[in-house]
């Protein structure tokens, strides 16, 4: 996708940032890499459908947005602007991409001189992206948009969709494999459990180093072991798909399986492998 940039335009945020930023499911403590993360998810930037943004939750009106077990950070998504309210101190828009309606609020700094392709350039009826983040008041959800522009051309359209389901497969099944990496994918999480957590009582004997380990790091472990061996480890993505669990519990094990010096990072914060 090496039009992101031309795509994001120059709005700070830059294409694909939340791609090569690393995962939240990496540690948040006590690790190898693992301050800065509340920093490192605030600032990456995640390409979704209003629909995914309507599905996003909260824990509490203080907790971050969860989408899939994974937090969000910075959000930008492409519609349609189906009607604008003008307003004093901030502009409403209402956007529309197909999958689903949400309101875009973007406040108006009036120190700063507003270029062409601002918002004072978009109208009713328009494809706009807006970036920003997730809010909520009362009980409605809004996008408390930092920027917002007309779109460039109908292929951003269809890159900005590409892209969002690019991330979202990405989260759910790991990073795609890389030229001369083994192309074999985990299987999901089974009813009730996952399958590697499941089969972990039955191969104790063969792994006796690790049979002392709490059900879920020892699922992880059983996993990583099952994989074909390579310098970069295996990604977290591929590790939440096969064990189960959320972004929390994942983080948690890896972080005890860290500090345990059975496992390590590798080329970044999102890839693991077993200590010899």
């Amino acid at each position: 996708m090496s039009q992101s940039n031309d795509y994001y335009g120059n709005s700070g945020a830059g294409g694909g940032g939340y791609m090569t930023g690393g995962s939240p499911y990496g540690s948040a403590s006590g690790s190898p890499g693992g301050a800065g993360r509340k920093t490192e998810i605030a600032h990456s930037l995640r390409p979704l459908t209003v629909l995914q943004l309507l599905n996003a939750t909260q824990a509490h009106s203080d907790a971050e947005w969860m989408l899939d077990d994974t937090e969000l950070g910075q959000v930008t998504v492409v519609a349609h602007v189906v009607s604008i309210q003008s307003q004093a101190t901030n502009n409403l828009y209402w956007l529309d991409d197909g999958s689903g309606r949400i309101e875009a609020r973007h406040w108006i700094d009036s120190s700063i001189e507003e270029s062409g392709a601002g918002p004072s350039a978009i109208t009713e009826g328009s494809y706009v992206r807006v970036s920003g983040t997730l809010k909520m008041f009362g009980s409605k959800r809004y996008v408390n948009a930092t920027h917002i522009r007309p779109v460039k051309s109908s292929h951003e359209i269809y890159f900005h969709l590409l892209e969002a389901m690019t991330v979202t497969l990405t989260w759910a099944k790991g990073a795609p494999p890389r030229p001369g990496q083994n192309p074999s994918i985990p299987q999901g999480p089974v009813a009730g459990g996952s399958a590697y957590a499941a089969q972990s009582h039955s191969t104790a004997a063969n792994n006796d180093q690790y049979s002392q380990l709490p059900k879920l790091e020892y699922a992880i472990v059983t996993f990583m072991r099952n994989q074909p061996s390579n310098e970069e480890g295996v990604h977290v993505g591929a590790i939440a798909r096969a064990v189960g669990g959320n972004a929390v519990t994942i983080n948690n094990a890896l972080d005890k399986l860290m500090d345990d010096g059975l496992v390590f990072t590798t080329i970044d914060d999102s890839h693991f492998k077993l200590a010899d």
